[in-house]
């Protein structure tokens, strides 16, 4: 990746949602999803943990065409085949899934490669085989993700000098609490609650996006 993209994938990556059904409620994904969108969201990624492929592939195409109407990038959780189906715009693996080198085999060059990671060898090791960014956390406790381990800061920031792809913190990120990443090197953050679980997910998107850039840039 050049570094005039590599820039560019940092601004997009300022404000990342990650869809979760458990905040739904009696309301369409599709519906929270728009909301958030026109909050500002500029990155989406849908992650689907019970969904057979079918319904995961119809919904996830519903998806990329909404963020596209907002020109933002649409990414896949973990499914690779669903992504490369469907032509989504990138795909986002855990350190549990397949490792990155064997989905950018699958995806090519040109599509868009998240991988989490929790340590700096584990990022250098993702960027080496082709990852675009890093997902970084949890960096504060959280109850979406059971199996997410606590990165300190200094682990964080660490990440972010080690590599020279973007970096996102994931994990139990608040409005509240965003300003405290900063100075970590991050380029935006990855959340799930702090959009989907408010009751106004545009005002609270809109809100999160201020601090966020006050976070960094200020």
């Amino acid at each position: 990746m050049r570094e005039e993209e590599r820039e560019k994938l940092a601004e997009q990556l300022m404000l990342y949602a990650v869809t979760d059904r458990h905040w739904l409620g009696d309301r369409s994904l599709m519906e929270v999803v728009k909301e958030s969108l026109e909050g500002g969201v500029t990155f989406l990624q849908l992650r689907e943990k019970n969904l057979d492929d079918e319904a995961f592939y119809n919904e996830a195409v519903e998806l990329q065409k909404l963020a596209q109407d907002y020109k933002v990038p649409f990414v896949v959780n973990d499914n690779v085949d669903i992504a490369v189906r469907m032509n989504a715009d990138g795909v986002h693996v855990g350190q549990s899934d397949m490792e990155a080198g064997d989905v950018r085999a699958l995806i090519g060059p040109d599509k868009i490669l998240g991988v989490s990671a929790q340590t700096v060898e584990q990022a250098l090791r993702a960027e080496e085989r082709g990852a675009d960014y890093l997902g970084v956390g949890a960096v504060f406790p959280t109850g979406s993700k059971d199996d997410a381990d606590d990165v300190s800061f200094e682990t964080l920031k660490a990440i972010c000098k080690a590599v020279s792809i973007p970096v996102v913190a994931i994990g139990g990120i608040t409005r509240e609490n965003t300003i405290e990443l900063k100075g970590s090197g991050v380029c935006g953050i990855a959340v799930i609650s702090a959009i989907y679980g408010q009751k106004n997910i545009k005002e609270a998107t809109a809100l999160l996006k201020e601090t966020t850039i006050k976070m960094v840039k200020g």
